[in-house]
């Protein structure tokens, strides 16, 4: 019988560390351009890309996790990648993207206007409309790219709009703060404490808001407040860490952080979603990425369904296939590259796999 040594191999094991997850060079020649905008449209934040010379394609993505800010570090030569209408009907995780090069240019278009980035200039991007990033030659271009939540960051949504798609310099002053951290957090390789963890989520959050504000010539009262973000930070985390227990509920989370289910509520009220959907959302995220891990072929979907909270292997497939409109053991024969089944007939192997 599989025990979860199984998942420890790839899971927590009391730190955290950038990790490479998408490697072309690992792919034949002619199936990187196919595994590239597999790996783009299998995420969370759904995307895909196009370039000019698929079997030269040279394309590597590095993670870092920093509780809600999620930093990547991709690496490619000339391509393009865009979210499509498409894509945000599939999966809209509603996040401001700040995206800058580390090396070549970038082009990033989006509410009908461009910006040509260079050097350390970044631009803001909304995941809940489309947009197109262009690595441009010769050679290769490296972006990095930070995403957190809109809800976390105190941005008034009509005023935001305008500095979508437009060069903002990140070169000195407060810009630079935010675009040598993030240089200096997917540079580091060395593993760190698990408990710097919501320190640096803490540092990644304050600065993303305050170098936006900052361009939208906001100050302090622009409707942060630090209280409540500090709290909804810490619930962001204790909910990541929590995801596995199956007891995980509204009242667990507000029984942890000293608060009322009532209060616990309102606070999500002003991100438009509950406590309940996020914990959903984000077990439905871990459960189709290790479903579509190679590494993780060989465990069956209900165990995968377990590993994060789900009791109730029903209620699982039921839930995957409302978010992402394919059953979970269909994911998985996708993602080994076997078709999938008609609908309506089970896949013999995804059986097999489920039982």
């Amino acid at each position: 019988m599989l025990d979860d040594q199984v998942f420890d191999r790839f899971g927590d094991l009391g730190e955290f560390v950038i990790k490479t997850v998408f490697r072309s060079g690992a792919l034949p020649a002619a199936e990187r351009l196919a595994g590239f905008d597999d790996f783009l449209r299998g995420s969370g934040h759904p995307m895909r890309v196009t370039c000019t010379d698929p079997e030269g394609l040279r394309a590597t993505a590095r993670a870092l996790d920093l509780g809600p800010v999620n930093v990547v570090e991709l690496t490619a030569s000339p391509s393009v990648v865009r979210r499509t209408t498409r894509s945000i009907r599939r999966c809209d995780p509603e996040l401001y993207s700040v995206i800058f090069p580390r090396q070549g240019v970038l082009e990033v278009r989006q509410a009908g206007r461009g910006a040509v980035l260079s050097g350390r200039d970044f631009a803001l991007c909304d995941s809940s409309l489309p947009f197109s990033v262009r690595m441009a030659g010769p050679g290769t271009a490296t972006l990095i790219c930070a995403r957190a939540p809109r809800a976390l960051l105190p941005l008034p949504a009509r005023r935001a709009e305008r500095l979508l798609a437009t060069r903002l310099p990140g070169g000195d002053g407060i810009g630079a703060l935010l675009t040598q951290f993030l240089s200096d957090v997917t540079t580091d390789t060395a593993p760190h404490p698990a408990a710097d963890l919501a320190r640096l989520s803490a540092v990644a959050l304050d600065l993303l808001a305050a170098t936006l504000a900052h361009h939208l010539d906001a100050g302090p009262q622009a409707g942060d407040d630090s209280g409540r973000r500090s709290l909804l930070l810490r619930i962001d985390t204790y909910i990541r860490d929590h995801l596995p227990e199956p007891h995980l509920s509204p009242r667990a989370v507000a029984a942890a952080h000293h608060i009322s289910v009532s209060y616990l509520h309102r606070l999500f009220r002003a991100r438009d979603t509950t406590v309940t959907a996020l914990i959903r959302r984000q077990r439905l995220e871990r459960a189709h990425r290790d479903l579509t891990d190679r590494r993780l072929w060989d465990v069956p979907v209900h165990r995968i369904a377990t590993r994060w909270g789900f009791k109730d292997h029903s209620a699982f497939t039921r839930a995957f296939r409302a978010a992402y409109g394919i059953p979970p053991s269909d994911v998985r024969e996708l993602a080994l590259g076997r078709p999938a089944a008609p609908v309506g007939m089970p896949s013999p192997v995804g059986s097999a796999l489920s039982g």
